[in-house]
């Protein structure tokens, strides 16, 4: 009977001795950073860097209009509990006086760490006229923005956290290089095409710092996101624009109207690229492809450099 009852008391015994080795063992913290992102492209990079350390709740998902987003109550619950926030800016989530910055004001804790991602990319600027003040947000496009954009999101992460400083440098390194890697693919890609046919036919002009880092020339449709897409105006001028101008392929983005291209299309006779273009967003569940930061770089380039060649 005592041996009996020596075994019972044994086995809860090493149940528990065997739990706490567990948890001294496992690398996971015991309570993690709470982040908030505004986008899906901030939402990867920051998981991919913040790894097991962060649980991160984006806001505006995929599909649906960065600029004008309009949080959920689910949003703002997170925002009060959170401990550092990161943003694109650049006017993508619409300036000083826009959802994301009232939001912020609103909900966010005192104590939390604010992070404005493009802080440290120069600015380029839309059009002529009324577009003549609109920052372009689209700055990510361009995979050299996309070192900037990490590094920064590295740094925010150390400063809420910097009891697993050496943690996010390491993750961050990990990042850039394939960053590094990717850069270079773009580098080699458009060295490779003769410069009169690098020409960028898009609905938006959302490739203006990818174009201007690759001397690529530019047209499009419309410059900015507003309710005048595709107007008749908008299509007469760019028709015009491409008369005696070699393009291979127009290319349409994967989250706009395929329509006003390809009334472009049936006028010019030049074709729509078979693969769409990823510009806001990653890709969601249906596009694998594309549905990190890093794969989004890749898909784009292989589009671009197909389109471009005529392949």
């Amino acid at each position: 009977m005592k041996r009996l009852l020596g075994a019972l008391i044994a086995v809860p015994m090493l149940f528990v001795m065997g739990c706490s080795a567990n948890a001294e063992q496992s690398d996971e913290p015991a309570e993690k950073l709470k982040v908030i992102t505004s986008f899906t492209i901030l939402e990867d990079m920051v998981q991919s860097i913040g790894g097991d350390y962060v649980e991160v709740h984006n806001l505006v998902p995929t599909g649906t209009d960065p600029h004008e987003y309009e949080p959920l109550p689910d949003d703002l619950k997170a925002v009060s509990q959170a401990d550092v926030l990161f943003y694109n800016g650049l006017n993508l989530e619409g300036g000083d006086t826009g959802w994301f910055s009232r939001m912020e004001a609103s909900a966010a804790p005192e104590k939390s760490t604010v992070v404005e991602v493009s802080r440290d990319v120069e600015p380029m600027h839309l059009g002529e006229g009324e577009a003549d003040s609109q920052v372009n947000p689209h700055a990510f496009i361009d995979p050299n923005v996309g070192f900037v954009m990490a590094e920064t999101i590295r740094d925010g992460l150390i400063e809420a956290d910097p009891d697993h400083t050496d943690e996010y440098q390491q993750q961050a390194d990990e990042y850039l290089e394939k960053l590094t890697a990717i850069e270079a693919e773009y580098d080699e890609t458009f060295d490779a095409i003769p410069e009169e046919e690098r020409v960028l036919v898009t609905s938006e002009r959302a490739f203006q710092y990818l174009a201007d880092q690759y001397d690529i020339t530019e047209y499009y449709i419309w410059e900015i996101d507003t309710d005048e897409n595709g107007s008749g105006q908008q299509l007469v001028t760019l028709i015009d624009q491409l008369k005696g101008v070699k393009v291979a392929n127009l290319i349409v983005e994967s989250n706009v109207d395929r329509r006003p291209m390809e009334m472009v299309s049936a006028e010019t006779g030049v074709p729509i690229f078979d693969r769409p273009i990823y510009s806001d967003e990653i890709g969601g569940d249906d596009a694998p492809e594309a549905n990190t930061y890093l794969r989004y770089l890749e898909y784009n380039l292989g589009v671009l450099g197909d389109a471009l060649t005529g392949k």
